[in-house]
């Protein structure tokens, strides 16, 4: 750690001012998709290592830092089964000590994990997949011409699953994007339809499909970043090639999400909404594309400056330059998403935007996040930078590995009290472990009660008769 330290104080530009949100930055610089020995920190605002974690394979986007002070890291396996941009494979929970509590691997020969995950607040996980179909899976759902050489559409899928044991899952919910497709092409297929009447839906023949490096490739929709709404119970998807960000319901279960009812909004698995590119549902005649090729799209918490609006980076917003964009959705007293009868979803623009001509310049992935002092957290990828903004626009912190080939996928920056520490075996958080603390692990192994992290003595993800003798165990040791 201190080499590290002393490379850092040798090789940084860094900058903050008095305007500066307090924190904890969390970033995985590497140097490409072959790079090893990868290290993720954990730093405050003066590049202290609080704390650091290593990996055999670099990030398919970011780490996220959980409460419990356990870090879950989506990762590149070493020879995935669809290869493009943002390709995973792997996503590992790792403790405070780089113990490796979970292993998980999703690549085969029709599923393909890349991208993003994230953490929902009863400990599962909502990962992103590419779906293999094939040219007649494609054509049977209207699509017109496949241009990728091997003849194949990488779709979307979102899988929830609940870690089991150390390396399985089981999947509590699903969504399929190729159960929401709609083209005006053939009129005998089902999903025959005029595209500007049915904004739930994506047409199946736009864009391009085969994207990113690998000459074997067949991704077409992309999506690079999710993001979950507990209080809406909806998710956020972003997606690079088609220009353009979706909310879906998560309140479905499996089935309706196959369909086009059910659920707390009663569309199934169609799109709620979505925004930045209205051409793609023929309603975009007077309102013209605002996203290009965008990145990391979140709500901004409930208790933050702009609480409820979502935040975007732009990668191409202005020719080659990015931007962050923050919108303000037009939602409904009911969760739904008003829009106008032949007219796109609005806004029409945007509520706040940092530009600054070349100022941020990212060709991939990069991303932003609302703190909890109005302040925004951005990361440029390829320039490995990371900064915070004001709402006037004044850079505060600014520092960067980028002379010397490092990348930053996207870093996040954590509230200086997000960690909190814990006894384990401490239910009521009364600070010690005692006999109330033993009735009600108790009563969460006879009533199957949600998994509390804090009641689980072995990490096996399981509360049960193993953790109870374990932890009255400690307690007559006492």
């Amino acid at each position: 750690m201190n080499r590290y330290l002393f490379y850092i104080a040798c090789l940084l530009n860094f900058s903050f001012s008095q305007e500066l949100s307090n924190g904890l930055m969390l970033y995985t610089p590497y140097n490409g998709p072959d790079s090893s020995q990868i290290t993720t920190y954990l730093t405050d605002e003066n590049l202290n290592i609080i704390n650091s974690w290593n990996h055999e394979y670099p990030p398919a986007s970011m780490a996220y830092l959980t409460k419990d002070s356990t870090l879950w890291y989506p990762s590149r396996v070493p020879i995935p089964t669809m290869d493009s941009g943002g390709v995973g494979g792997r996503i590992q929970h790792i403790d405070w000590n780089n113990n490796i509590l979970w292993d998980f691997r999703l690549s085969n020969d029709s599923l393909q994990h890349h991208h993003d995950i994230e953490i929902l607040p009863n400990g599962n996980i909502l990962i992103l997949l590419w779906e293999k179909k094939s040219l007649q899976d494609a054509l049977m759902m209207g699509r017109e011409v496949i241009e990728s050489p091997i003849q194949q559409m990488w779709s979307e899928a979102i899988y929830e699953i609940e870690p089991i044991g150390t390396d399985s899952a089981n999947i509590v919910w699903e969504w399929h994007l190729w159960d929401h497709l709609i083209q005006d092409i053939d009129p005998s297929l089902e999903n025959y339809g005029e595209i500007h009447d049915h904004p739930e839906l994506l047409n199946i023949n736009l864009g391009v499909v085969g994207f990113g490096p690998a000459i074997d490739n067949a991704d077409w929709i992309h999506y690079n970043s999710i993001h979950y709404n507990g209080e809406l119970d909806q998710i956020i998807l972003s997606s690079r090639m088609m220009n353009e960000i979706y909310i879906i319901d998560h309140s479905t279960s499996s089935e309706e999400a196959a369909s086009h009812s059910g659920g707390n909004y009663d569309k199934g698995g169609d799109f709620l909404y979505r925004w930045g590119n209205p051409q793609n549902y023929v309603r975009g005649t007077n309102q013209p594309q605002i996203l290009n090729s965008q990145h990391s799209v979140n709500w901004i918490q409930s208790s933050y400056p702009g609480a409820g609006n979502i935040l975007i980076f732009n990668n191409f917003h202005y020719g080659q330059n990015s931007a962050v964009i923050e919108i303000s959705p037009p939602i409904q007293d009911d969760g739904t998403y008003h829009i106008e009868n032949g007219l796109p979803y609005e806004p029409y623009d945007w509520e706040w935007m940092y530009y600054n001509g070349n100022n941020i310049t990212g060709l991939f992935q990069s991303g932003a996040f609302r703190l909890y002092n109005g302040n925004t957290f951005i990361t440029e990828a390829n320039e490995a930078r990371m900064f915070e903004v004001t709402q006037d626009g004044e850079v505060v912190y600014n520092y960067s590995f980028g002379d010397f080939n490092e990348i930053i996928n996207r870093a996040q920056k954590y509230p200086p009290d997000y960690l909190y520490n814990y006894l384990m075996g401490d239910i009521n958080n009364d600070q010690l472990l005692n006999l109330l603390d033993i009735i009600t692990i108790i009563n969460l192994i006879i009533n199957e009660q949600p998994f509390n992290q804090v009641a689980d003595s072995n990490n096996d993800y399981i509360i049960d008769i193993i953790d109870l003798i374990n932890f009255i165990n400690i307690i007559l040791s006492d």
